[in-house]
């Protein structure tokens, strides 16, 4: 079984999220030894980001850093366990709010998509929206 890093590479679908974690320092975080709960943002959902939003918060490893955090949680929250939640703490040190209606369950503004990816050191939750903490002005 892979890190979350090397799992995030191996499926192909997070290829700027991991060209995110790279430009600010995280991916030897991630890689450690956890465990970490990630709810990670697929490219189509990095794509729902303007252009040039996006380019200026890759370019801004401070507030990169925390809209990167607010996606990780620590400890391994499996689905199970999360549709009973209502909030979880963020590394970046906010909540997330967590909203279960029917068979959808969202994180913030994003639904997740896909649930229970395990890895080494944690899990991996897709999410179709990124997020962004309430410290981060864009």
């Amino acid at each position: 079984m892979k890190n979350i890093v090397d799992t995030a590479i191996e499926n192909g679908n997070f290829k700027t999220l991991v060209k995110a974690l790279t430009a600010a320092n995280l991916v030897e975080t991630l890689k450690g030894p956890g465990p970490f709960t990630v709810f990670a943002p697929n490219d189509d959902a990095f794509a729902k980001v303007d252009p040039t939003t996006l380019s200026k918060l890759i370019a801004d490893v401070p507030n990169l850093t925390k809209v990167l955090l607010f996606h990780v949680v620590s400890g391994e929250h499996l689905a199970a366990d999360v549709v009973g939640m209502t909030q979880l703490a963020s590394v970046e040190k906010s909540d997330l709010t967590v909203k279960v209606k029917g068979s959808t369950v969202q994180i913030e503004n994003a639904t997740i998509a896909l649930t229970d990816i395990e890895c080494s050191n944690g899990v991996i939750h897709v999410i179709d929206n990124v997020m962004i903490p309430p410290t981060v002005v864009l």
